[in-house]
């Protein structure tokens, strides 16, 4: 059966990947169906029996997350869970609508060494939902407003379950963030189309493509995109960040994540500048150094 993605997709390769995936396992469930028990007692051990499989039926059978939310039979996990969490000004002091059917409680202040100084923050910022399959990703993602309509200094944060975003998280405190700031007035009818491509990439997992079956190998923890005033920032925080250019093997890992940002993700090339009033190239920064404001800084930039 051919795939049904089209030849002419403005997706680039790290969006495609999820869906893909989803659908070449949807076509292997769909063949394995068809099992050859079916076949008549007559067959000789050895033989090979042509089996008629009723396809409209099986169709038919099929539920997914889009015509049975509560009951969808199809679905395709992730390498990895996921939290979104949001926050805004217009939602301090307040719970946000509980999502239908995932609902969390309200967040509970993080357990994390050095999380005193977060607490506060923490306080304001809501867990919204978490899941691990490709179908729960899209049902959610088409349900949530777009970057472009959030209200200015709102934020979302797509971290690997059990990962709080703050950098005193354990799987945070070693490491850093690609960030890119890019003025509204230019990106207001691209944000919403970046930040899908940067969390495909993140649950994906084409960022640092884990070396083993270990989630804590990959460098990646999650994803933020936040609204300002005048520009917005997307971000991609890791697991570390190199402190010294005696770690090579660290930091090409690094800059690799970053070209793939910027040329895969987000569609500049190679060698563009970025950077100009309110706009920023794709830098890296270790949390360290950015907690060093109005310091001297190290960047990496691609």
């Amino acid at each position: 059966m051919a795939s049904s993605t089209p030849s002419n997709s403005t997706l680039p390769p790290a969006a495609l990947q999820a869906s893909r995936a989803a659908l070449s396992a949807a076509l292997a469930d769909q063949e394995a169906s068809a099992s050859i028990t079916d076949a008549p007692e007559s067959t000789e051990p050895g033989e090979i029996q042509e089996v008629e499989v009723d396809m409209q039926k099986q169709a038919e059978q099929i539920r997914t997350v889009f015509s049975d939310p509560n009951n969808f039979n199809v679905k395709h996990p992730l390498f990895s869970a996921w939290t979104l969490w949001f926050d805004s000004p217009s939602t301090k002091g307040r719970n946000l609508p509980q999502t239908p059917i995932s609902a969390f409680p309200q967040t509970p202040l993080p357990q994390t060494p050095g999380a005193a100084a977060a607490q506060g923050w923490m306080e304001d910022i809501k867990r919204v939902i978490n899941f691990d399959s490709v179908e729960e990703f899209w049902g959610l993602y088409n349900n949530i407003i777009p970057p472009s309509q959030l209200p200015q200094k709102a934020n979302y944060y797509l971290f690997k379950e059990g990962i709080i975003p703050a950098w005193e998280d354990e799987a945070n405190k070693h490491g850093g963030k690609w960030s890119i700031q890019l003025p509204k007035d230019k990106n207001r009818a691209n944000v919403d189309k970046m930040w899908l491509f940067t969390m495909l990439a993140a649950i994906g997992e084409t960022f640092d493509p884990s070396p083993s079956n270990n989630a804590s190998d990959s460098l990646i923890t999650g994803v933020i995109v936040s609204t300002r005033p005048q520009f917005y920032r997307l971000s991609i925080w890791t697991r570390l960040a190199p402190s010294t250019d005696d770690d090579p093997k660290l930091r090409q890992r690094i800059e690799s994540v970053g070209r793939h940002f910027k040329i895969q993700v987000l569609g500049y090339q190679e060698n563009a500048r970025l950077a100009g009033p309110l706009a920023t190239e794709v830098e890296f920064q270790s949390h360290k150094d950015s907690e060093r404001k109005g310091k001297s800084v190290r960047k990496i930039i691609v």
